[in-house]
């Protein structure tokens, strides 16, 4: 696949994605002692106010306490490392330097948590890792797209055989990679399949949509509330 079809593909599927109205955005309620704390990290040209919209509200109905940062530049330009060094800042503005979590990265926000954990050192606080939709081996839709975040996720990229080379600092951490049927944005297909991860698929065919597939937001939830 040239770089200009893989780069129309990948525009595409986010503008017809984007089409779906997001609703009104819920404020993550106030925290009462030690409740189970889950932190979202979207995904490229997203913000905290529509990532995984219905699985944060399932799980704020069982007394979970969500938390979703909106990272800038949204586009990644300026680099995944700095998106990562961002999230660090909001996560221990938010809980300290010592509340431990789980987390929830949507495609780009995968390998966003991945830096977080394993080169800014929240792999020690972190319970457990979920990614959906993430290139972790890069993807050939990123060719074309300016910015440093962009380079990052291009197959090879030093930023990406830096993360291959440091997952070791997740230890025994429970680590689970979801992966749709058909994602035109994620090329190679294969690429979310991480041997680090408990590998899972489901079906989907538009990128952003995978976060509203009901069978895998189930699944997100069982091992959520466990």
């Amino acid at each position: 696949m040239k770089r200009r079809e893989a780069l129309a593909i990948f525009l595409g599927s986010l503008a017809v994605a984007g089409c779906v109205p997001a609703g009104k955005a819920t404020p993550p309620p106030r925290r009462k002692g030690r409740r189970p704390i889950v932190v979202f990290v979207h995904g490229l040209f997203q913000n905290g106010d529509v990532s995984f919209g219905k699985l944060r509200r399932r799980l704020e109905a069982r007394g979970i306490e969500c938390f979703a940062p909106s990272l800038t530049p949204a586009d990644a330009h300026d680099g995944l490392d700095r998106l990562a060094e961002q999230l660090k800042e909001r996560i221990d503005a938010r809980f300290g330097a010592d509340e431990r979590f789980s987390v929830v990265g949507f495609s780009m926000g995968g390998l966003i948590a991945r830096h977080y954990l394993q080169e800014l050192g929240g792999a020690a606080r972190c319970n457990r890792l979920f990614t959906v939709s993430t290139p972790h081996h890069g993807t050939w839709s990123s060719w074309g797209y300016p910015g440093e975040g962009a380079r990052q996720m291009q197959p090879g990229s030093a930023f990406l055989k830096r993360l291959e080379t440091s997952e070791d600092r997740l230890d025994d951490m429970p680590v689970v990679s979801y992966r749709s049927t058909f994602d035109p944005v994620i090329l190679p297909p294969d690429s979310p399949v991480w041997k680090r991860a408990e590998n899972r698929e489901f079906s989907g065919y538009v990128h952003l949509w995978i976060t509203r597939n009901e069978p895998l937001i189930k699944d997100l939830e069982a091992r959520l509330i466990r």
